[in-house]
C-alpha cells in the first residue's frame, strides 16, 4: 500500500491557487436512497438515486495578499464554481478530482489566543471527473 503525505495536496478554486492558505481538505461523496419496499413485505426495500457529495476546506487567514482566501472565497458566496483537486500533489500518473460546486458557506475564526481561521463549505453540482495526470 502506497501512503500518500498530506502536504502535497493541491487545490484551486475559480482557476486561483489557494493550496499556500489550506490546510485541511475533505470530499465527501454519497447518493440519495429511495425506499421502494411493496405490500407484503417484512422489511424494508431501498435502491440508490442520484450522486452527491459537498468539500470542505480551511486553513490560516493572510491578511497581506490580495489573492489570499478572503480575496478569491467571499465574493464566490452562492455561485457555483470549478474546483480542481490534485489529493497527491502534481506529477504524472497522480489523481485529479475536476468538479463544480457552490459555495454555500465561507467563515472566518478569530480566537482570541490564536491565528484567525478560515474555512468554506461546498455542495457539488453534477458529476465529479476523476483523471490521472498525464
Amino acid at each position: 500500500m502506497g501512503f500518500q503525505h498530506g502536504k502535497h495536496t493541491k487545490i484551486t478554486v475559480g482557476g486561483d491557487d489557494i493550496s499556500e492558505w489550506t490546510n485541511t481538505s475533505e470530499m465527501t461523496r454519497g447518493a440519495a436512497g429511495h425506499n421502494v419496499t411493496m405490500y407484503g413485505k417484512n422489511a424494508e426495500v431501498h435502491t440508490g438515486g442520484l450522486k452527491n457529495g459537498q468539500f470542505t476546506c480551511g486553513g490560516t487567514y493572510d491578511n497581506t495578499v490580495s489573492t489570499g482566501t478572503h480575496a478569491v472565497l467571499d465574493p464566490l458566496v452562492g455561485t457555483v464554481v470549478e474546483i480542481v483537486r490534485m489529493p497527491e500533489g502534481t506529477g504524472t500518473g497522480k489523481p485529479t478530482q475536476t468538479f463544480d460546486a457552490l459555495l454555500t458557506q465561507y467563515v472566518e475564526t478569530n480566537p482570541v489566543a490564536d491565528m484567525v481561521t478560515w474555512s468554506a463549505q461546498f455542495t457539488i453540482s453534477d458529476d465529479v471527473a476523476e483523471t490521472t495526470q498525464a
